[in-house]
Parts: C-alpha cells; structure tokens; sequence
C-alpha cells in the first residue's frame, strides 16, 4: 500500500513515510466510519533503525485506489484538492452503495422482513 501511494504522489524518498502511512491509515478509517468494510488491513511496521516494512493484506483494487485518493488530497497543499476532494467522496459513496462492500449490522433475519 505505501509503495502505491507513494507512486501516485511522486514521492520517491523516504522522509514523508510516516505521514504517508498515517494518511493511508486515516483513508481506511473514514471508509469505515461510512460503513465500508474491507478485508485485510492498512499497517505498516517500523524498525528501530527507521525502516518501514508495508504489512498491508488489503487488495482490493477498488479500496486501495479510495485510500490513495484520500492521501494525496490530504498530503500537502495539492493545486487539485477540490478536484481530489470530489473524487474521493465520489469513490466513497460508490463502494457505500455497492454490494458486498457494507455490513450495516443487518443479519438475515432482519433481511428477510
């Protein structure tokens, strides 16, 4: 995950990690806070040397790109944060609406009534 939102930020050093991760971490919990459930998890891992191990197992495509979109709204002052801004809660709203991507706590005996 931080390889990927480092590519669409054209970030190539390692000096903007932490808040790159953070960032990603944060997107993840805005998507669920609106209901979005995503299998696996955005987590990263730092040595005391200061290294950064991704340990991420979220894959889909869909949720990944909704994250990354929030970080590179979020990173910086961007020139395009309105038309970033639009994006994500463009994606947001899609995966809300979207089957299999929410769990509103309904079981299936609320469903069938």
């Amino acid at each position: 995950m931080l390889k990927e939102a480092k590519k669409a930020l054209r970030v190539t050093v390692t000096n903007f990690d932490d808040e790159i991760m953070r960032l990603c971490k944060a997107g993840l919990m805005d998507l669920q806070i609106a209901g979005v459930v995503a299998s696996g998890t955005v987590a990263f891992t730092e040595s005391t040397s200061g290294a950064v191990t991704d340990t991420s197992t979220l894959t889909d495509p869909l949720v990944q790109r909704a994250i990354i979109t929030y970080a590179a709204m979020r990173f910086g002052n961007p020139p395009n944060y309105d038309r970033l801004l639009d994006a994500y809660e463009t994606q947001k709203v899609q995966l809300m609406h979207a089957a299999g991507y929410t769990d509103y706590g309904e079981d299936e005996e609320d469903a069938e009534e």
